[in-house]
């Protein structure tokens, strides 16, 4: 009986710790139209690889080739006329490649997928996107949900596909929502759908979604979860997460216009998709504690040295 039990209690305690890692992995899909994208989510990617031992992963829909116009300062970089379209389209989405995973190995980024859709041109107009063979929407749509169902990921990030978006922006977002709105609600990855915003904006969340697209659905009084970019660590609280920002937005060269974006947004946003299963808002809402916690060891120095 006394060997029954022993056995019996050699199996708990094995079975306890891949119960506990089960439960508190985080794994979580970026799924982005544009090699510069992901940029938004940084922080919080930063604190989930770095701090939580989650496991992020990026879907790329397109292969950059359209970055072409903004591509001057890149030129000498890479000893190409990145300007002219022909030589851009050509080269564009190997570079992009190779600055998106620099940018990605900085935030704990390791595992990608890539569509190589075509990154044709600027439009907010979706319908050109999601209604005309720019993209192949149904392969887009079939390996995104090979992605989901392989990698079993609880979060999945995209883009909010307000109006005034880039289609691509939006596109991507309306297809990782449409794969897994048609999965079962139990098995469904939470989607929360990023956005940026400074200390000094007052304007309120009115997006509620595309009409054409339901299921882009927001509550008329959302649920947010917010990740803050200026939470202080180091000596003195010197350092914050803007720094983590900048140096993945440094990584894209070949896109001046990105430069540009130093130092901008305090907070990174993340809006609650109406498709998602309720019972996973609380399991949520203690990822984002989680996150906002300040995980560096305290040190001091001798300052008289």
């Amino acid at each position: 009986m006394k060997k029954y039990f022993s056995i019996i209690f050699l199996l708990v305690l094995i079975s306890l710790p891949l119960q506990a890692q089960t439960d508190t992995t985080v794994k979580v899909l970026i799924v982005t139209a544009h090699p510069d994208d992901d940029a938004l989510f940084s922080g919080t990617v930063y604190k989930i690889t770095h701090d939580l031992g989650g496991k992020v992963d990026l879907c790329l829909v397109t292969n950059g080739e359209g970055g072409y116009k903004y591509s001057t300062l890149g030129e000498s970089i890479y000893g190409l006329e990145l300007t002219d379209e022909e030589v851009g389209r050509k080269y564009l989405p190997e570079i992009r490649k190779k600055e998106l995973e620099a940018g990605c190995a900085i935030v704990g980024i390791k595992n990608f997928f890539y569509l190589n859709q075509k990154d044709h041109r600027y439009t907010t107009n979706v319908k050109e996107i999601m209604d005309s063979t720019v993209w192949d929407i149904t392969f887009v749509k079939k390996r995104l949900k090979e992605i989901i169902e392989a990698g079993k990921y609880n979060y999945i990030f995209c883009l909010i596909p307000v109006p005034t978006t880039h289609a691509h922006h939006a596109s991507a977002s309306i297809l990782a929502l449409t794969v897994v709105n048609e999965l079962p609600l139990e098995t469904r990855p939470v989607v929360l759908g990023g956005t940026m915003t400074s200390k000094g904006d007052t304007a309120k969340f009115s997006f509620t979604g595309l009409p054409q697209y339901p299921v882009t659905k927001i509550d008329i009084n959302p649920t947010i979860f917010t990740f803050d970019r200026t939470s202080p660590f180091g000596f003195q609280d010197r350092l914050n997460y803007k720094i983590i920002a900048n140096w993945v937005i440094a990584e894209h060269k070949s896109q001046g216009t990105m430069q540009l974006l130093m130092n901008q947004g305090d907070y990174e946003k993340y809006v609650w998709f109406a498709l998602n299963d309720k019972n996973k808002l609380e399991q949520t809402k203690q990822l984002f504690d989680k996150l906002a916690i300040n995980y560096f060891k305290k040190k001091d120095y001798d300052l008289t040295k």
